[in-house]
């Protein structure tokens, strides 16, 4: 706490290091922290959600399917969760500055990497690299952010850090949209470098300093052996289970792996004096139901911003700049909604704003279940920006609900573990959305394509596309295999259509369900964390 001659504004509860910058700099200090903090965040998504609109393109030039084009998506979310639980070490070890320059050196290094690949094996390795290190500078930003604002607008701080981290989003995808459809795919991954190259020297004058000047504290590589073996054995089983068969040998192999190497990660993590995750976090309920929701938003969240560009640019035939301008409207609404939340957050308790947001985004994708080849684009925009205002609602209230109760020295573990489970959860939310579309469209078509045969309305259409054909001078065959082949595709989109509706219904009924959990998450709003809550 401040005193009386300090400039250290009131009400500020920090670590050394920070308050020696807030001595320096003053009352300023505050916001040239947020600037610098947002351009990491928002460089990191800015790639994160940016694939999504150029995945339909990086198929066509590779000649790739869906199965292995989501792992332009998960191979990020998977690196990035196991770096979060990385960071409190890396901040221990070396500071939050050091730590934020050389991740955002390794960001800058697979960025070029992605831009300049020539196989899908090396822009999914652009993709880890790029992933490994946003998940350092997340809980970073997370963790600055948190201790600059006085305890009693910690909802109102992480509002304004929303702003920066859901602007990428929203212009993201329509950026990157404009330079799919004018130059290439290649230039997505050049988009961030400009905020990361401005944001080095930032983080040099304004990100503090390591806070110990003695030996750096060991590293935990048999916890980060055992996460890693632990999400890629995961993730490659759901990845590989609908082409391999699920009762396969080789699948059952990867998920016997990931049970065994979860259950030695959390008994070996309980063992080691300097834990990657510090397991007493869980000890606290209102941490752990901040979790629970934290984990469900993440499949939701990633899940459905997967689904959407794939829907209107696979089915309805949108270009990648009009998919994106979807999204742009309904990003700035949720930016502008963010500081709004924040003081939402500390004004009432933020249970009731997280709940508020959680019925929001998941009536988003209620109405979503209905969509159709021929919904409406502006139909489609205003269901965007609901469920968009509800994860405004959501954010600013659940990081705060998730740290407040944290002593300061254990904000970087749980900071790590959050954006660790949102991660964790947006992994499997895209990866079990694109095995549920996949299975889901293929029993679909089997249904559909039974009932055509027979139908006189799909003898008629036959008929008249045969005539159509026969007039532009096409033989019988050449007839017959045009014709079938657009049967077979109309039949396919019907499937598909089909799917992407179930889909956005379990979205919808996993942010219903994440309902239980919120309301057991009742913070005290004014109190800082008892500092001996552990012993």
């Amino acid at each position: 706490m401040s005193s009386s001659n300090s400039r250290v504004p009131e009400g500020i509860e920090a670590m050394p290091r920070v308050l020696e910058l807030f001595e320096f700099y003053g009352p300023a200090y505050t916001w040239f922290a947020v600037v610098t903090a947002m351009l990491a965040s928002f460089a990191t998504l800015l790639t994160a959600t940016v694939i999504n609109v150029a995945i339909p393109e990086i198929m066509g030039a590779f000649g790739i399917g869906q199965d292995e084009a989501q792992w332009l998506s998960t191979a990020f979310l998977a690196s990035g969760s196991v770096t979060m639980l990385l960071m409190a070490w890396c901040v221990d070890a070396f500071g939050m500055r050091q730590t934020y320059v050389w991740s955002v050196l390794v960001f800058l290094f697979g960025s070029i990497l992605g831009g300049f690949a020539h196989n899908p094996e090396t822009l999914i390795l652009a993709r880890i690299i790029q992933g490994a290190s946003a998940g350092v500078l997340g809980p970073i930003a997370m963790t600055l952010n948190y201790q600059i604002f006085p305890v009693a607008r910690r909802g109102f701080a992480m509002g304004i850090f929303g702003i920066g981290v859901v602007l990428a989003p929203a212009l993201g995808p329509t950026v990157g949209g404009f330079l799919i459809d004018n130059y290439d795919w290649r230039y997505v991954f050049f988009l961030a470098i400009p905020f990361s190259l401005i944001s080095i020297p930032l983080a040099m004058m304004f990100m503090p300093v390591r806070e110990e000047a003695g030996p750096r504290p060991s590293f935990d590589w048999t916890g980060a052996i055992l996460s890693s073996i632990f999400l890629v054995s995961l993730l490659t089983g759901l990845s590989d289970g609908q082409r391999e068969g699920w009762q396969s040998d080789y699948i059952v192999l990867l998920f016997a792996t990931a049970v065994i190497s979860a259950t030695l990660f959390v008994w070996w993590e309980n063992r080691i004096e300097k834990p990657m995750l510090d397991l007493e976090l869980f000890t606290n309920p209102g941490f752990v139901a901040a979790s629970l929701v934290t984990l469900v938003i993440g499949v939701g969240l990633y899940g459905s911003t997967y689904l959407l560009p794939l829907f209107v640019q696979g089915l309805q035939g949108i270009t990648p700049t009009a998919s994106g301008l979807l999204m742009l409207p309904a990003g700035l609404v949720m930016a502008a909604m963010f500081p709004v939340a924040g003081m939402l957050s500390d004004s009432f308790q933020p249970r009731f704003v997280i709940i508020a947001g959680l019925l929001l985004f998941g009536l988003s994708n209620w109405f979503m279940r209905v969509v159709d080849l021929e919904t409406p684009f502006m139909r489609l925009l205003v269901w965007a920006i609901v469920g968009r205002i509800g994860l405004a609602l959501l954010f600013p209230g659940l990081n705060a609900a998730a740290l407040s109760s944290l002593p300061l020295h254990l904000l970087s573990q749980g900071s790590g573990a959050i954006n660790f489970l949102r991660q964790l959860g947006g992994a499997f939310g895209v990866n079990m959305l694109s095995i549920f579309l996949a299975r889901r469209t293929a029993q679909f078509s089997d249904q559909l394509a039974t009932t055509q045969a027979p139908s006189p309305d799909t003898l008629v259409v036959l008929k008249h596309l045969n005539e159509m054909l026969a007039v532009q001078g096409y033989a019988f065959m050449e007839q017959l295999i045009l014709s079938m082949g657009y049967l077979s595709r109309t039949v396919y989109g019907q499937a598909s259509a089909l799917a992407f509706r179930e889909g956005f219904y379990l979205v919808a009924i996993v942010f219903f369900l994440a309902i239980i959990p919120t309301w057991f998450m009742k913070v005290d709003r004014c109190q800082s964390p008892d500092p001996d809550w552990r012993a």
